[in-house]
């Protein structure tokens, strides 16, 4: 009880933060709109042999990469934001209060994943006008889904900007871990038509089962393995990647 008041309370106290700088939500859509808007319309001979004969099929089969590679790199950058409460001395604060140290975390976290999802349902209204369409329930499903990925992303960049405390350093780590996920995930281009060694190297990928599950709730295709497969994934890897973070998160502040 104690823990979910407590993470409750640092989690309205960083909303609140981040609703005085409403900017960083208008940025984070304009990149992903770009996508939608320049790059999708190009997919559509691309993505023929997998049955996208129209455009509106084409977002169909984008829309859901294109959601999951803003939450890979958005989580995966938030990293910053804790370094710069680092330097200003914020977290050090933290020791003289009864808060918990998970919450401390936890709070911050949440804060990543409502702006994240924030963005991602700007992202899919904006595609309805292109012939995007997916049931209700399925897209709950799948903002589930990004919501744990968002959480997990945030969860491990929190820990590797405790590991690498200095902004020079975090960039290429990031980068650089970000970059392989996010092709071996088939965002951007499904991988049905990939070689064998790179699906191969795919299926060892927990966000490519994301993706996948993403597509196919996005088809209307509910009872699809890939969906439970990737919720089962996410939700196992989420609560690994916040108690390794929290861990980090509770040496360094107390």
């Amino acid at each position: 009880m104690k823990l979910a008041r407590d993470t409750w309370l640092v989690f309205q106290r960083q909303l609140l933060l981040m609703a005085r700088t409403p900017v960083w939500i208008a940025v984070g859509v304009i990149q992903p709109l770009f996508y939608l808007l320049l790059f999708a319309p190009l997919l559509k001979p691309v993505l023929a042999p997998m049955g996208a004969t129209t455009y509106a099929q084409t977002y169909q089969i984008y829309v859901p990469g294109l959601l999951a590679v803003l939450v890979i790199f958005g989580g995966l950058f938030t990293g910053f934001t804790l370094l710069g409460e680092l330097r200003a001395g914020i977290v050090e604060r933290s020791r003289v209060t009864p808060v918990s140290r998970l919450a401390l975390l936890l709070g911050r976290a949440l804060r990543e994943v409502v702006a994240l999802m924030v963005q991602a349902v700007i992202i899919t209204l904006l595609a309805l006008p292109f012939g995007l369409r997916v049931k209700p329930l399925n897209l709950l499903l799948a903002y589930l889904l990004l919501a744990l990925l968002a959480l997990m992303t945030s969860a491990l960049s929190y820990g590797i900007a405790l590991l690498v405390p200095n902004d020079s350093a975090l960039a290429p780590v990031v980068n650089t871990i970000a970059q392989p996920i996010a092709l071996l995930s088939g965002v951007l281009l499904p991988l049905a038509l990939a070689p064998g060694w790179l699906k191969g190297a795919a299926e060892w990928n927990p966000f490519y089962w994301a993706v996948q599950g993403m597509r196919a709730l996005f088809s209307g295709r509910l009872g699809d393995s890939s969906v439970w497969q990737s919720l089962l994934i996410v939700a196992l890897l989420t609560v690994a990647a916040v108690f390794w973070s929290a861990r980090l998160f509770s040496s360094r502040v107390r």
